[in-house]
């Protein structure tokens, strides 16, 4: 081949190169693109995947008690839907879990939604001085508790008010709740009037405020400090005796002379 034919088929080859560029730089080519393989996709929520699936795999204790505080916290009714949407607790995927909690003391089921069921239903700070004041015997405050979110500041504020005592249970170590009420009457056993009665106390008021204290009362007086107060001071208890009134004398000067009858002594003499 001779040198003007290799030429020739060179500038050939550019010219296809060239329009084949051309082409695919103007969307024209005709040639169909390679197929892609499918991308794999990676969640970028596996934290709060693994999270849920922790919960679903839970005993079914734990996952009614995280039910039961959802229910108690919102104080509404939910659907099984709503619950695992959320607290991630799959109820119909977990027959025990929803029939462990439809027989539950503490949880309604109207036969679609869940709420929250407490001992007893108060809606606010009146209804629950209406329901201490029908137990003059005293109600129990962790039958009170869940009533409603603010019972407890509520208690607080009707003890504040006169209108209530909470007293502590020295056996259980709870508050007991008694309405402050003249006209209700309180009927004390015989057998613990007895045992009132029956009871020494010590002479001396020291020993008697150590076992209040012991009891886990406070005392409203404190002996120990008021005696040791007064032997610093060195108070006395014998009574002070009053100065007798000075007579007057003739270097007194009278100036109520429009009332002779106080100076009548004076003028005698």
């Amino acid at each position: 081949m001779s040198l003007q034919e290799s030429l020739e088929r060179f500038k050939k080859q550019q010219e296809k190169c060239h329009s084949t560029l051309s082409s695919i730089a103007n969307g024209r080519n005709s040639v169909p693109p390679l197929p892609s393989a499918a991308a794999v996709k990676f969640s970028n929520d596996t934290e709060r995947l693994q999270h849920i699936n922790s919960i679903r795999k839970a005993p079914v204790g734990a996952q009614m008690k995280r039910v039961i505080d959802f229910l108690f916290e919102t104080r509404r009714a939910f659907t099984p839907e709503q619950i695992n949407e959320a607290c991630y607790v799959d109820m119909k995927a977990n027959k025990d879990v929803f029939d462990s909690l439809r027989k539950n003391p503490k949880v309604k089921y109207d036969g679609q939604r869940f709420s929250y069921k407490s001992k007893h239903n108060l809606k606010d700070k009146n209804q629950l001085l209406q329901l201490i004041r029908k137990f003059p015997e005293g109600i129990a405050v962790i039958d009170l508790k869940d009533s409603y979110p603010t019972v407890m500041e509520d208690l607080q504020a009707w003890k504040a008010a006169g209108q209530i005592w909470l007293l502590s249970n020295f056996d259980s170590q709870e508050d007991i709740a008694y309405p402050n009420d003249p006209k209700v009457p309180i009927k004390v056993d015989d057998d613990l009037k007895q045992l009132f009665r029956s009871i020494e106390l010590p002479r001396d008021m020291i020993d008697i405020e150590k076992d209040l204290q012991k009891n886990g009362m406070k005392p409203a007086t404190n002996t120990a400090k008021r005696r040791s107060a007064a032997q610093i001071q060195g108070a006395s208890s014998k009574p002070k005796t009053k100065k007798k009134k000075s007579e007057i004398s003739k270097r007194t000067k009278l100036t109520n002379a429009h009332l002779p009858e106080l100076f009548q002594n004076l003028n005698s003499s």
